[in-house]
């Protein structure tokens, strides 16, 4: 089975045509700079650039950042506001005139992870969280996803954790890499108090960087980078495309 998966980031919208039996690229990925603002028009716009040059007709599976239900946005906390409350399936389904699939981008992630990626994350209660503009989370139980968990809005003090410890307040913040683990590691402290997960994965861009903050972490429980990297949010969105493209919505 093939799928093409989408990614929709803060940044840029990256897809590939994904063999969703190995979790491999049987294409090399396309990348097109988010547009600003980041209209549902827009966005869509480049949805469908990227299935036309793959010349794509199949299933389409697509992340996006906030809470995804049945295909229909219900939060856009980091993007523009004209996605809430819209049938995110539809609209990229008549951009690309295929099937579309529309999931939460760290349960993706996390999903991708848990298949192909870490062997640990493949039993027990996993936290992945996904390092970008905010935080997204996913939360695997024994392989099985519990989706929109949305621990990027946990509170620390009075403001949210992505806006103490998301990977843009590292850059913006000039903090360097100790500084920002110490920030990492009182929020996966936070999260072990609530949730006493098996492992947690950290995932994004940054994760490719790994080396550079996780041995600064200090928590009881093990941290990874994730395997895949920022290639999991692709892999999760064509595995939601192969399992969700073609099922009947709730009315």
């Amino acid at each position: 089975m093939q799928a093409l998966g989408i990614d929709i980031g803060g940044t840029g919208i990256k897809g590939a045509v994904v063999d969703t039996t190995t979790g491999e690229f049987v294409v090399e990925r396309l990348r097109i700079p988010t547009p600003s603002p980041a209209t549902p028009a827009a966005v869509a716009g480049v949805v469908g650039k990227i299935t036309e040059h793959f010349s794509w007709t199949g299933p389409v599976g697509c992340t996006f950042p906030g809470v995804v239900k049945h295909g229909v946005i219900r939060t856009a906390a980091n993007v523009d506001g004209g996605w809430l409350d819209l049938p995110a399936h539809q609209v990229f389904a008549k951009a690309t005139g295929c099937e579309v699939a529309v999931v939460n981008d760290a349960d993706a992630a996390g999903e991708a992870e848990a298949l192909f990626g870490h062997e640990q994350a493949r039993s027990g209660l996993v936290i992945m969280l996904t390092l970008g503009t905010g935080i997204g989370s996913a939360v695997i139980l024994d392989g099985v996803l519990v989706p929109n968990t949305e621990f990027g809005h946990l509170k620390m003090g009075k403001k949210d954790a992505e806006n103490r410890a998301a990977e843009s307040v590292r850059e913006r913040e000039d903090l360097g890499w100790k500084g920002w683990a110490n920030r990492l590691g009182d929020y996966l402290r936070e999260l072990e108090h609530l949730m006493w997960p098996d492992l947690f994965v950290l995932g994004g861009g940054v994760s490719k960087k790994a080396d550079k903050f996780i041995p600064h972490i200090r928590c009881s429980t093990p941290v990874v980078a994730a395997e895949l990297l920022n290639q999991a949010g692709i892999v999760g969105a064509a595995l939601a495309a192969e399992r969700m493209v073609g099922a009947e919505p709730p009315s």
